[in-house]
């Protein structure tokens, strides 16, 4: 695994004294997931005995392919149900809550096919993203008077989201029309339209130009930056080694590792999880 670029400082203050152990306790969780579990069939998807999430860093989700990192992010914003289990985010309990409810408390997610709304404007998939719009309610609809300063508010705020993003100049075209960069770029901008607290990216960097990877790296750091809190699922180490300021490692759906990414990078359940646990050993002589 590649050395930490320098733009990512490593984690001081509240994880400094945290003991780089699977289920941790953290100082200020604002996501906290206890006995989750989730199965299709004969086959455990997700079993996650406990995880709490730092608020305000970046925690990278790491794991082979099938670990349940997918799955996980599923479960936490309401876009599945465990068999069992409980998470509380900003120490409310989630549960049975649907995904739309969950963006609304402050905690959105991303997706690795991107979700855009490929026949309508760029615009309009940014406006269509704020909540407690009033004109939705069908009487107001009919007042323009009373709708109409929110509405321009919204669109002012999806402009300003969108210059951010390097996306402007895209502002009028449809989304569909977007490279597939663009459209990462799209869906996260997207996704800060209702302020959130906790941003969870699921393979961001995926399917992206090379081009694009930089820019949107900087992005991920840059909502860090803001005070938000960030969990990411990816696959490119350089990535994870750059932006992280923490790493929780999955294999077969349970945790069976935590730490700095250097403290990861070295770790040998994590080695044995990505290259098997006999990789390293010298392979005996043939015998007559």
């Amino acid at each position: 695994m590649s050395e930490r670029s320098s733009a990512s400082p490593p984690v001081v203050g509240p994880l400094a004294d945290v003991q780089p152990e699977p289920g941790v306790e953290k100082p200020d969780p604002i996501l906290v997931a206890h006995n989750v579990r989730r199965s299709f069939g004969g086959l455990t998807a997700v079993d996650v005995a406990h995880l709490e999430i730092q608020r305000g860093i970046i925690t990278g989700l790491i794991g082979p392919n099938g670990a349940g990192k997918t799955t996980f992010f599923n479960l936490m914003t309401g876009f599945d149900r465990p068999d069992r289990g409980e998470w509380r985010f900003n120490d409310e309990s989630l549960a049975g809550m649907p995904s739309y409810k969950v963006a609304r408390k402050g905690m959105v997610r991303t997706f690795q096919l991107t979700k855009t709304l490929a026949r309508m404007p760029v615009i309009e998939n940014m406006k269509l993203a704020a909540t407690e719009q009033t004109g939705e309610r069908f009487l107001v609809s009919l007042i323009p008077p009373l709708w109409r300063a929110q509405e321009q508010a919204i669109e002012d705020r999806a402009d300003e989201l969108l210059k951010r993003f390097q996306l402007h100049d895209k502002r009028e075209d449809f989304a569909g029309t977007l490279s597939g960069g663009q459209r990462k770029l799209l869906e996260m901008a997207r996704a800060l339209m209702v302020e959130p607290e906790l941003v969870m990216l699921d393979e961001p960097m995926a399917g992206v130009n090379p081009a694009l990877v930089q820019s949107l790296l900087q992005h991920v750091k840059g909502l860090r930056d803001e005070g938000r809190t960030v969990v990411f699922v990816e696959h490119d180490m350089d990535v994870v080694m750059d932006i992280s300021d923490w790493v929780v490692c999955m294999a077969e759906g349970r945790i069976i590792a935590e730490g700095t990414p250097e403290s990861i990078g070295n770790n040998p359940a994590v080695i044995d999880a990505y290259l098997g646990a006999r990789h390293d050993e010298p392979e005996q002589e043939a015998t007559a």
